[in-house]
């Protein structure tokens, strides 16, 4: 599986594409097709090995970024302008926001013209949510900003120097306080997640559970012997594809069962795996 995503990445790096969107992908569709050809312990060691990396990544990033952020070298050439500085962040903010906002509004306003049930519809408070909480940026950007504006990490003319922190600016603003903002924002526009999730509960008929298919296995075992609804989790993707009728999902999904599932597994397809639910499924048969 490591092996497989690396693939992916270096492939992207060859042929100038977005690696970050290929390694997205790849775990998607190994999380479809190749997590049901392996072993219990193999998905257990796979999972954590994966949080781990991921912890320490994270860690990574934020710690590039505080570094970035007192790069001295940058900050000398801007500090004989220091207005032109802050309006260039100030035009980078405003952009960030008009952009987030001119895809998260729009796209809503389709999604919800889909939508029959008026629960199931997106509101403009969450709306909002959407828009305030995914106008942080970090490494990324921070890294686009070094490669387009420096060469090997150095950069002697001013334009550069004001482009480069003005980014960094633009990071640690919205980390900081876009980060921080976001938790009293939900307070303030959505309503508590008890009166949510007891509305929730307390019709059975509810065929969705904001909680209770987020829990883990434990979690959920012991939410039920405290006498909560046993509601069963999906599975994978495949019980995402099981409602759609007539849409691209039903036609994706009958491919899938005809031509790509037999040849490379998936659940129901996956050949017999010591250890993998395929073999408790049959002993559980007999």
């Amino acid at each position: 599986m490591v092996l497989m995503a690396y693939l992916s990445y270096m492939l992207a790096e060859l042929f100038y594409l977005s690696g970050i969107l290929t390694v997205f992908f790849c775990g998607i569709v190994m999380s479809h097709y190749t997590w049901h050809n392996v072993t219990e312990s193999s998905r257990v060691t796979t999972k954590h090995t994966f949080a781990t990396l991921s912890f320490v990544a994270e860690i990574f990033i934020f710690l590039y970024v505080g570094m970035d952020a007192l790069d001295i070298e940058k900050w000398r050439f801007v500090k004989g302008s220091p207005g032109t500085s802050v309006a260039a962040s100030a035009m980078l903010m405003g952009l960030i926001m008009a952009g987030r906002a001119a895809f998260v509004f729009p796209l809503s306003f389709l999604t919800n013209l889909a939508k029959k049930s008026p629960t199931e519809k997106i509101s403009i408070k969450q709306q909002v949510i959407i828009w305030w909480a995914g106008l942080m940026r970090g490494a990324v950007s921070m890294a686009l900003a070094y490669n387009q504006f420096t060469r090997s990490g150095h950069t002697q003319l001013r334009e550069n120097a004001i482009m480069i922190t003005s980014t960094i600016t633009v990071v640690l603003f919205s980390t900081v306080v876009f980060g921080l903002m976001t938790k009293p924002l939900i307070r303030l526009l959505l309503p508590h997640p008890k009166h949510t999730t007891n509305h929730i509960l307390s019709d059975p008929s509810t065929p969705k559970s904001l909680s209770q298919p987020l829990l883990e296995e434990g979690q959920q075992d012991s939410y039920a012997d405290l006498g909560g609804p046993t509601v069963p989790r999906p599975g994978s993707l495949r019980a995402l594809l099981t409602t759609p009728t007539h849409t691209v999902h039903y036609y994706w999904r009958k491919f899938d069962d005809a031509f790509m599932r037999p040849v490379f597994g998936g659940r129901g397809f996956a050949p017999f795996v010591p250890g993998s639910p395929t073999e408790r499924s049959v002993r559980g048969g007999q």
